[in-house]
């Protein structure tokens, strides 16, 4: 989820700094030479299945041919995620354009690490992000917020983290009142020097029901 960063006076902490910096340089990315891949996808709703081919090159560069609009419109989504955090870009690029401070509060997640003029703060442990928490506000929707708990993650054979397990609570940034939860578990497949999305399931709370939604995706070639 982008965010558009604003003004902050804060001074920066180097040691903050360093701090999100091993951490980001800690976690997997696809490489810098990266082109994106095609896959074939199936895509499991509670027992409802939706076949079709895939095509990443971006964040902003998704295709997804399936059947249904309404699910291959959700795939789009989720596959434009998954290449927000995975594509390749620099730690000033990222969230190294803010001003960053820390505290030691005895959080079993570790540090709180506040990143000025975003609505955001991590925490971090052993070099990992354990929690984002963030508030969004866009024109035209209605703000939210939500907090990401890391809860598992792989070491690549690049010796990076990649995130295998997490849950996302999404909440009102007004009144504080929980909205709906998100479990996701995700494996991966390596492809050349990339580590690829094979498979996705989201655990969800929609129109009074439990919801369980599983994307696969199976003959991975590389642009």
């Amino acid at each position: 989820m982008e965010h558009t960063p604003e003004s902050s006076t804060v001074a920066d902490d180097p040691q903050a700094r360093d701090l999100l910096r091993r951490a980001f340089e800690k976690t997997a990315r696809w490489p810098k030479d990266f082109t994106g891949f095609t896959a074939d996808l199936t895509v499991n709703v509670n027992g409802k299945e939706t076949r079709g081919p895939v095509i990443v090159k971006g964040p902003r560069e998704v295709s997804v041919q399936l059947d249904n609009g309404e699910i291959q419109k959700w795939a789009q989504e989720q596959l434009s995620m998954i290449a927000v955090h995975r594509g390749p870009r620099s730690f000033e690029e990222s969230d190294g354009k803010y001003s960053l401070t820390m505290e030691e509060d005895g959080h079993p997640f570790g540090t709180k690490l506040n990143i000025h003029g975003s609505h955001s703060f991590y925490r971090i442990k052993d070099n990992r992000i354990t929690q984002i928490n963030r508030k969004m506000a866009h024109p035209g929707m209605n703000p939210f917020a939500f907090t990401i708990n890391v809860e598992e993650s792989a070491i690549t054979q690049d010796q990076k983290n990649l995130t295998t397990k997490y849950t996302v609570y999404y909440y009102s940034p007004t009144d504080g009142k929980l909205t709906n939860v998100e479990s996701f578990t995700d494996t991966h497949v390596r492809v050349g020097a990339s580590d690829l999305p094979a498979t996705r399931r989201i655990i969800t709370y929609e129109d009074g029901q439990v919801v369980v939604k599983n994307l696969t995706f199976t003959n991975h070639t590389l642009l």
